[in-house]
Formats: structure tokens, C-alpha cells, sequence
């Protein structure tokens, strides 16, 4: 086999396994690679290019490595040329040091644009009238409370396609972390403390949520489901809810707090007055008096 046959063989081989990648990413149901919400979509692009950037860098690297470990082996018949004089050479050391100092350049401002852009306090331009829904993270639970609407549910999430939603979120247990993969990035849940994250659903669909911080024996089947639809299903839903036997009032909630593996979904057909605030602040310790006035 001749040289040229090598390179054609070479290159065939790595044609094909790219296609082959390609193929399999594209038949492979990725959830951040299969956005269904303008956060997610931005966030997925973001990543994309993040990747590509990096691969300016990581191929060349990659190829070299090889390269030089074929070229310079011991059993290499052909005698390989020793160049000592392109130590220092102010070309190639341009390029090597040149490079990667443009990449980072470019991906800190990406990552400053970027991070302004997708803080999650920042409210999303979108006209529709935002819904909020309150969320406690709780052992190994999710609750999500409506306050507009006066009902609460457990691992379920029912919203309108092409609302923003203001999610306000705390916990009652160990710190853990709210991330609905297809509609934006995860954020954390602390006791004590409340933190927002703005989504919206540009399609309708059913979106797997999950916890995504290891926070206990009950981890793994700590998961809920946003079900994305129109405005009539989510009015239905409301409607469902309000004729739920359960209702969720402070001592209610004492007894949905306790741990519990792989809950099922539950609907409340009402909510004590600001349980939220109540959950949070019962952290705050001697200044709670001060908040709760």
C-alpha cells in the first residue's frame, strides 16, 4: 500500500466514523440537545459553539500526538529528520501560543455576554402575562405551589405553551437542584434561601424534570413531569386540581415534608395562605420576626 492509498484509506475510515456519530447523536434523544423552550435553545447553541471553539484546539493536539507517535517511532524504517533549529522559531510558536490565546479571548466573551444574558433573575421578553409557581424541594419530592391559582401539586408541572414562567424556589431538605433539561439549565434549591429561574415552552409536549444534585438515598426517583399544552389545558388542569379531596394547610404540609421515596403524583385543591414564605422563613432564624411583619 502506497502512500497516497494510506491517506485516502485514512481518510475514509475517519469520514465514516464521523458520519457514523452524526447518525447516532441524531437518532440518540439528548434532552439539552433537543431544546423545546427559548432558554434551552439558547443554551444549546452556547454549548455548540463552546464545543467547536475547542475543537480548533483539541484536533490539531490530538492529530499531533498520533502523528508524531507514528512518525518517530523505534521501528520506523526511514530516517526522520531532527530540526533542533525550530526551537524558538517565532512562527510556529506564534501560532501554538497565538491560538489558544484567541480561543480563550473569545470564549471569555462569550461567557460575559452569555451570563448576562441567561441569568435566570432576568425576566424573558415575551408578551403573554407571566405565571408564577413556587417550588420546594423537599425528601425526595418536588411541590409545586400555584399561588394565582390557589392549588399546589406533587412532581407534576402543568403549563401554557408560550407563557413565561417565574419559578421561585427554595427548600425543605438538603440542598438540591431544579433542572427540566429541554427547557433550561438547572438551579440550585436552598434551605433558607429563594433563588427564580425564568422558563417558557415554545412547544407542547411532556418534559422530564428531575433533581440534579445528589441529596440522599431517595435521589434517583426524585424526578416530576412539566406537561407543556394550551391555555384550555391548563385551565382543565386548574379545574382538576380544585376538585382534589387533599388540601395542603400547614399541618398537611408537616406530613408531605417527611421523607418519602418515588412519590407519586398528588394535586391539592387549595393552599394554606403563603406556605412558601413560611417554609422559607423558617429558616431565617432570630430575623424571620422582622420578615414576617
Amino acid at each position: 500500500m502506497n502512500k497516497q492509498t494510506k491517506r485516502v484509506f485514512i481518510a475514509v475510515v475517519v469520514l465514516w466514523f464521523i458520519g457514523l456519530m452524526v447518525w447516532y447523536l441524531h437518532d440518540l434523544n439528548i434532552a439539552v440537545l433537543n431544546p423545546r423552550g427559548a432558554i434551552a435553545f439558547r443554551e444549546r447553541r452556547l454549548m455548540i459553539i463552546t464545543v467547536l471553539l475547542g475543537l480548533i484546539v483539541v484536533l490539531p493536539v490530538y492529530a499531533m500526538l498520533f502523528g508524531f507517535a507514528w512518525r518517530y517511532r523505534e521501528g520506523n524504517p526511514k530516517k526522520t529528520r531532527y530540526s533542533p533549529e525550530l526551537t524558538g522559531n517565532r512562527l510556529l510558536e506564534t501560532i501554538w501560543w497565538g491560538v489558544p490565546t484567541a480561543i480563550i479571548l473569545t470564549l471569555s466573551v462569550i461567557a460575559w455576554n452569555s451570563s448576562h444574558a441567561l441569568d435566570p433573575h432576568k425576566s424573558l421578553s415575551v408578551n403573554a402575562k407571566p405565571l408564577t409557581v413556587q417550588v420546594v424541594a423537599l425528601d425526595w419530592k418536588w411541590l409545586f405551589i400555584y399561588p394565582q391559582q390557589g392549588v399546589a401539586s406533587v412532581n407534576f408541572v402543568q403549563l401554557p405553551v408560550g407563557t413565561p414562567v417565574t419559578f421561585n424556589i427554595t427548600a425543605d431538605a438538603p440542598m438540591n437542584s431544579f433542572w427540566v433539561p429541554q427547557l433550561g439549565g438547572q438551579i440550585y434549591a436552598m434551605t433558607g434561601m429563594a433563588t427564580q429561574l425564568h422558563l417558557v415552552a415554545d412547544k407542547a409536549g411532556s418534559y422530564d424534570g428531575s433533581s440534579a444534585n445528589i441529596s440522599g438515598k431517595g435521589f434517583a426517583g426524585m424526578r416530576f413531569t412539566v406537561q407543556a399544552g394550551s391555555v384550555d389545558d391548563f385551565n382543565n388542569w386548574v379545574q382538576s386540581a380544585r376538585n382534589s379531596p387533599y388540601s395542603l394547610n400547614m399541618d398537611d404540609y408537616a406530613q408531605l415534608a417527611r421523607p418519602s421515596q418515588n412519590n407519586e403524583v398528588k394535586l391539592f385543591s387549595s393552599v394554606d395562605t403563603d406556605l412558601f414564605n413560611k417554609v422559607l422563613l423558617q429558616y431565617m432564624g432570630p430575623v424571620r420576626e422582622a420578615y414576617a411583619r
